[in-house]
């Protein structure tokens, strides 16, 4: 799922070498935290975050073909 994740986000930025993505355990499933450049947060949320609810629903249409819960977190690079 993690490797999912990146491949999707390395595609869209310009800067895919600071593409970070951990997993971490929450009380209903696993939350991914994708940290990107802050020049490449525009291409990765999109238009009224259609590009992030776009990624938001292929990786729980991924997570519930293995019976799991997730959840992504979009964060900027700190």
């Amino acid at each position: 799922m993690k490797d999912l994740l990146e491949i999707i986000a390395k595609r869209l930025v310009d800067n895919p070498d600071a593409v970070i993505v951990t997993e971490k355990e929450g009380q209903k499933g696993s939350v991914y935290e994708l940290q990107v450049d802050q020049a490449d947060m525009g291409k990765v949320i999109g238009k009224q975050g259609k590009i992030a609810k776009s990624i938001r629903t292929v990786m729980r249409a991924a997570a519930i073909h293995n019976n799991k819960f997730i959840s992504v977190d979009i964060l900027p690079l700190s």
